[in-house]
C-alpha cells in the first residue's frame, strides 16, 4: 500500500487506535509500550503484513524533531525544581560527561570490531550515546516506581537534558566523516557554542514566555495551549537559527515555566501530557514504518555485540566515572547505569547520516535501530525487578484510602480551608492571581465578591473586600498566602470554613 492524501488519515488513525489498545494491555506482561509501537509500525511497513510503502528519511526526521520538541517540553514542565536542585550537578555530569564517555568508548569498540573507520565508529557511538527521554519518562511513570534518594529525578533530569549533547556529538562526528581533513577542535567549538547559546536562550525564552502568557488576554481558554505551542517552536527555531542547541533551549524553557505560576497552568499541563503521548506513538510508528526488517538480519551479529557492549560496559563505565565526584552508593550508581534506555531519539539521529548520503549510512541506521530495540526490550522490562533486587525502591506502605468527604470533614481539614479577606489598599488589589506567586500548596477555590461567587483562574483580578476561600495543606502555607496578599497573619480577617 502506498500512502496518499486519500488514505493517510484512515491508515494513521487505525494504527493509532491499535497502538493505544495494545499499549493499554502491554504492561500486564511487563512489555514496554514503546516497543509495541515500533513493532506495530514494522508490521504495517513494506516488509510486514500491512505492506505500507514508506521510505522517506527526511519526513521521518521532521516528525522526529517535532516530536522531540513536545516530549522534551512536556518532560520539562513536569520537572520539579525542588526535587532536581539537590541532584542538579549529578544530572549535568551524566548528561554531558556521561554521554561523551559513552560515545567515545562505544565508538572505539565499533571501530575495533567492524570495517568502520574511526570517525564512522565515533558517529555511531554518538548517535546512541544518550538515554531516551520518551522511553525513560513513559516507563518510569507508567510503572510508578517509588525510588529512594532522589533516583527518579536524577534519571528524568539526565534523560531530559542529554539529547542536546548527543545531537552536538552526532553533528560534529558526521561533519568529520564528510570532511575528515577538519580538526577535532571543531567538535569542541561546536559543543561550546551550541550548549552556551542553547542554555542562555532557553532561560530567556522561559522568562519571556511566562510574561507573554500572563499578560496576553485571550478570549478563549482553549487558545492558551496553542499559544504555548507557538512559543515552544519559536524557542527551538530561533535558537537553532542563531547557532544554539534548540533541544536544550526547549527543555530549559519548559523547566522554568513548569516551576512558575502562569495562567491556565493545569489545563496546559494536561494538554501537553496528552500531546506528548500522541507524538510518541506517531514517532515510534513512523520509525517502525521506516525500518525494513529484512535489512536488519545482516547486522544481527555486530548489532548484538554493540548492544551488549553498550549495556554492560560503555554505559556502566561512563556512569561510574561521571559520578565519581558525588556521594552515591554503588547500588544507586548501578541502577542509574541500567536505566540507560535507548529509544526513538537515536533512531531519529540515525536519519542524519542517511540524508547526508555517507557510504555506511544504511548500516548505521539498521544497527542503531537494533540497539534501540534491544535496549528498551532488555532494560525496560527489568527496571522494576532490578530496583527491588538492588533495594533502591521504597517499600510499599498500604494505607486506608479516605474518601473526599472524609478528608474534608476530618480535623485535619480545619487547617486546610480558610476564608481570607483582601484588605483595602493591600498589595494584591488590582493584581491578577497569577502575579501573586501563590505557594504551590495552596489554591483559591472560590471568591465571594459582594453577593456574587466567582470561580477564579489565573487571569482573575482581585478587588478590595474580596473574600477568598483558600485550600491549603498546612498552616505554613496559609502564612505564605497572607504574605502574598499583603495581610498580617495575626490580624487579618480569617474564618474557619
Amino acid at each position: 500500500m502506498i500512502l496518499s492524501i486519500e488514505n493517510i488519515l484512515l491508515v494513521g488513525s487505525i494504527l493509532l487506535l491499535i497502538s493505544i489498545i495494545v499499549g493499554k494491555t502491554s504492561f500486564r506482561f511487563g512489555i514496554p509500550t514503546l516497543i509495541l509501537f515500533l513493532v506495530i509500525g514494522m508490521l504495517a511497513g513494506s516488509d510486514g503484513i500491512g505492506g505500507i510503502q514508506f521510505d522517506d528519511p527526511a519526513l521521518a526526521r521532521f516528525i522526529g524533531v517535532v516530536s522531540l520538541n513536545f516530549i522534551l517540553f512536556s518532560g520539562g514542565l513536569d520537572t520539579n525544581w525542588q526535587s532536581v536542585k539537590p541532584i542538579l550537578w549529578q544530572g549535568i555530569s551524566l548528561s554531558t560527561l556521561g554521554v561523551f564517555l559513552t560515545a567515545i568508548s562505544l565508538g572505539l569498540f565499533v571501530w575495533a570490531i567492524t570495517d568502520f573507520n574511526i570517525y564512522e565508529g565515533l558517529l555511531l557511538g554518538a548517535i546512541v550515546s544518550s538515554t531516551d527521554a520518551a522511553a525513560v519518562f513513559s516507563i518510569l511513570r507508567s510503572k510508578k516506581l517509588a525510588l529512594k534518594d532522589n533516583l527518579r529525578p536524577t534519571l528524568e533530569l539526565e534523560s531530559g537534558s542529554n539529547d542536546p549533547m548527543a545531537y552536538v556529538l552526532t553533528i560534529s562526528f558526521l561533519n568529520l566523516v564528510i570532511n575528515p581533513q577538519d580538526s577535532v577542535w571543531s567538535v569542541i567549538q561546536i559543543f561550546l557554542l551550541q550548549m552556551t547559546i542553547g542554555g542562555l536562550f532557553g532561560y530567556l525564552s522561559g522568562r519571556v514566555s511566562k510574561y507573554i502568557i500572563n499578560k496576553i488576554d485571550l478570549d478563549f481558554e482553549g487558545l492558551y495551549p496553542v499559544l504555548v505551542i507557538a512559543l515552544m517552536f519559536i524557542t527551538y527555531s530561533f535558537t537553532d537559527a542563531v547557532g544554539g542547541n534548540g533541544f536544550l533551549a526547549v527543555y530549559i524553557c519548559a523547566v522554568y515555566l513548569g516551576n512558575k505560576q502562569f495562567i491556565h497552568k493545569n489545563s496546559i499541563l494536561q494538554v501537553y501530557d496528552g500531546l506528548a503521548w500522541l507524538v510518541q506513538i506517531v514517532l515510534f510508528l513512523t520509525l517502525g514504518l521506516l525500518v525494513f526488517p529484512s535489512e536488519i538480519i545482516p547486522v544481527l551479529v555486530p548489532g548484538i555485540l554493540i548492544s551488549l557492549f553498550l549495556i554492560l560496559v560503555a554505559r556502566p563505565v561512563s556512569v561510574l566515572l561521571s559520578l565519581i565526584p558525588f556521594r552515591m552508593t554503588f547500588r544507586r550508581r548501578l541502577y542509574v547505569s541500567w536505566v540507560g534506555l535507548r529509544g526513538a531519539v537515536p533512531i531519529v539521529f540515525a536519519t542524519y547520516p542517511l540524508l547526508a548520503g555517507i557510504d555506511k549510512a544504511g548500516m548505521i541506521f539498521n544497527i542503531v535501530f537494533f540497539v534501540s530495540l534491544t535496549s528498551v526490550l532488555i532494560q525496560g522490562t527489568t527496571l522494576t525487578v532490578l530496583a527491588r533486587w538492588l533495594k533502591v525502591v521504597l517499600p510499599e506502605k498500604i494505607k486506608p484510602q479516605k474518601s473526599n468527604l472524609e478528608i474534608l470533614t476530618s480535623e485535619e481539614a480545619k487547617n486546610m480551608i480558610r476564608e481570607i479577606k483582601v484588605p483595602e489598599g493591600g498589595i494584591a488589589v488590582g493584581k491578577k492571581i497569577v502575579e501573586l506567586n501563590f505557594p504551590k500548596s495552596a489554591i483559591i477555590a472560590i471568591i465571594k465578591r459582594g453577593n456574587k461567587y466567582i470561580t477564579p483562574n489565573g487571569n482573575t483580578v482581585l478587588e478590595a473586600g474580596d473574600n477568598l476561600v483558600i485550600l491549603s495543606d498546612s498552616p505554613q502555607s496559609i502564612k505564605e498566602v497572607t504574605n502574598c496578599l499583603g495581610t498580617n497573619h495575626k490580624t487579618h480577617t480569617e474564618k474557619n470554613i
